[in-house]
């Protein structure tokens, strides 16, 4: 938003000459009688008076306690996002020059302006600010979005799925802002037997070594897979990796894994602490058996996963998700979406004959809807199907 011809300024003067501080000042009321106008006489007392009603810092750079481009550098470093004016003599303009160059958003000549000058050079060092600032934040997003992009390919798994009978989509969302990556993670392998391979989980915690930790385990469950482990003793050695690589004894991880098997009628169904896969069928959608389960990674020193078996039939879909779509909220109470909220929205979906990326799509923008914004917390989405279960 721009800043209006009517909004009242508020500027800080900093200028140790009571003569000139006395023009400047009489020079601005007279074509701005309502500007709110703060004088500092020394660059130390000007940096305590800096605060966020200051739209924009007209400096003097000959100042008793500093002198030069150093006064505009403390300035600069106390309030990067204000507009600063930097006021010289007709004998050092040049000053004024070098300060543009360092940072400043123009320079005044005292000897040169008259009150609608200054006036407009006030404004338009505000809105040159903004729009510098905007400018920053656009290149700044746009590098984001590139070293998602990139880290995305690297860090996110391709899944290895060679029959051509199976759809696999995936969601994948940081909660925190402006993140790259969190710490849930999900992977698919199809290995020689036929059988195929899904897994999703959380690691505890939100932040920069929460995602490392869950991209080592994802790693770690891969190699793991394509080693030949499977089930209960796969889950016993991730187990092992996780106390190993983390930081915490507090830390520990949630996972859900199935083992699909060749003829892709069934599944093995292991989960470690993790809300309940959903169930796709021309029948309906309904949430797996809650057993048999086990603890979550890292909590037990002798934990133990027992599987459960799923019968699919012909045509189905399996989602796995992370507590980062359940736990949102639900209007303006405390009421959370949880696991049966998420059912009736994937219900809804069902009976629309909503499908694959649609469909995940659509819950996620559901949920966000419900939670009356973004949800906060990292969240992946995994949906393996076969057939049309619409």
């Amino acid at each position: 938003m721009g800043l209006l011809d009517s909004e009242r300024l508020r500027l800080l003067l900093v200028e140790d000459d009571p003569g000139d501080a006395f023009l400047v000042e009489e020079l601005l009321r007279e074509s701005e009688p309502d500007v709110t106008i703060t004088l500092a006489r020394t660059l130390s007392e000007a940096l305590k008076l800096l605060d966020v009603e200051v739209q924009c810092v007209l400096v003097d750079l000959a100042l008793p306690d500093a002198q030069g481009l150093e006064t505009l550098r403390q300035v600069l470093a106390k309030a990067p996002d204000t507009a600063v004016l930097v006021l010289t003599g007709l004998d050092d303009a040049h000053v004024g020059v070098a300060a543009v160059s360092a940072g400043a958003q123009d320079y005044l000549v005292k000897q040169e302006v008259d009150g609608a000058l200054l006036t407009r050079a006030i404004r338009y060092a505000i809105e040159r600010k903004r729009a510098d600032e905007t400018e920053r934040q656009l290149v700044e997003a746009r590098a984001v979005s590139r070293e998602n992009a990139r880290l995305e390919r690297g860090l996110l798994p391709v899944p290895i799925l060679t029959d051509a009978s199976l759809r696999h989509h995936a969601r994948y969302r940081p909660g925190r802002a402006r993140a790259l990556l969190g710490g849930d993670f999900y992977d698919t392998v199809e290995t020689a037997d036929g059988s195929v391979h899904v897994v999703i989980g959380d690691v505890s915690g939100h932040g920069a070594d929460e995602a490392s930790l869950g991209v080592r385990l994802r790693m770690a469950w891969r190699a793991l897979v394509l080693a030949g482990l499977v089930g209960g003793p796969l889950l016993t050695t991730l187990d092992a990796v996780l106390r190993h690589e983390r930081w915490s004894e507090e830390i520990f991880t949630t996972v859900c894994m199935l083992t699909i098997s060749p003829d892709r009628r069934s599944a093995e169904v292991f989960r470690a602490g993790h809300p309940r896969p959903l169930l796709f069928t021309a029948g309906g959608v309904e949430a797996i058996s809650d057993e048999p389960g086990g603890p979550a990674l890292g909590l037990l020193p002798d934990g133990t996963w027992p599987s459960g078996r799923l019968e699919l039939g012909d045509a189905w879909g399996l989602m796995l998700y992370t507590d980062g779509l359940i736990e949102g909220f639900v209007g303006d109470g405390n009421e959370r979406l949880d696991m049966e909220g998420l059912l009736r929205l994937a219900q809804q979906a069902h009976g629309r004959g909503e499908d694959g990326s649609a469909l995940l799509d659509g819950l996620i923008a559901e949920a966000e809807r419900l939670n009356g914004g973004v949800l906060a917390d990292d969240l992946a989405l995994l949906l393996m199907s076969r057939g049309d279960v619409r």
